[in-house]
């Protein structure tokens, strides 16, 4: 099994079953980790400074460097701790992110970490990622990002990044879609990606189904190291649902659905 590191910011995760099941479980079982970060001030869509160094310690602490490992990690605020977990990468690697944004906003506060920027700044800063590529961006969001980095000038960032449109969704999961170089993968999953009636989110949704995902994923495990595969895209627990309990129903099943996806792919190198 490999490792798992559940981290709780908003106290959603308390209204699923299962993921209850992983936090009993992470008092008995040495490769489950449940870590509250609900009093870490600084979190919330903004990382500070103070609270990148908490949480990055956090991470030293559970990470186990012989396995891969799954992380869950709240609702999409706190999309930018992908960047924190890959920092720990030491390797060559390329990034896959599902989301139906594309994370790259240039900094409103230089300096700042946020959850709509965290893939520049892997790109930015990052040594070891060569290519990132995004599924099921909103095709106006792509032409947005292009222009915002164009005009601050960091536009030549885009040589390394693809981006399979919400428009072109069709076209997974061939392997023709993504640009790599045969390395190692890390894989984040926001699951805003996925359409309404797979997943309850506090951001816009896109259209991608489960299906998608899960043989997107299985293609991309396929005689690939994989470093580790992240989840978030919770429903914010302050965000009215017309059916609160049918969300967290609905979340519960995919979390459940995805963590057994995910540990079938334990070992692959």
């Amino acid at each position: 099994m490999p490792t798992v590191t559940i981290q709780d910011f908003t106290g959603v995760y308390a209204e699923q079953p299962f993921m209850q099941g992983l936090r009993k479980s992470a008092t008995t079982n040495s490769e489950i980790h449940w870590l509250d970060c609900s009093q870490i001030d600084g979190t919330d869509c903004y990382c500070d400074d103070e609270a990148q160094a908490i949480l990055s310690q956090q991470i030293e602490s559970v990470r186990n460097k012989n396995s891969f490992g799954i992380h869950f990690f709240d609702n999409g605020n706190y999309h930018y701790m992908s960047k924190l977990w890959t920092d720990q990468v030491q390797e060559p690697f390329d990034l896959v992110v599902f989301d139906h944004h594309p994370d790259m906003q240039p900094p409103r506060f230089e300096g700042i970490l946020s959850c709509g920027g965290w893939i520049k700044e892997v790109l930015d800063h990052n040594k070891f990622v060569q290519n990132v590529t995004v599924i099921g961006v909103a095709d106006h969001l792509v032409e947005e990002i292009r222009e915002d980095l164009s005009q601050s000038g960091d536009v030549e960032i885009l040589n390394r990044v693809s981006f399979i449109r919400e428009s072109e969704l069709d076209s997974l999961p061939a392997k023709s879609t993504f640009k790599t170089h045969n390395l190692p993968l890390y894989i984040s999953i926001d699951k805003d990606a996925l359409n309404t009636q797979e997943a309850a989110t506090n951001w816009d949704q896109g259209s991608l189904t489960f299906e998608q995902l899960a043989t997107t994923l299985q293609m991309l495990a396929q005689n690939k190291k994989i470093l580790g595969i992240d989840i978030c895209g919770e429903r914010a627990r302050d965000m009215g649902f017309e059916d609160t309990a049918a969300a967290d129903a609905m979340n519960n099943a995919l979390n459940e659905k995805l963590f057994l996806l995910l540990t079938e792919f334990h070992g692959v190198q």
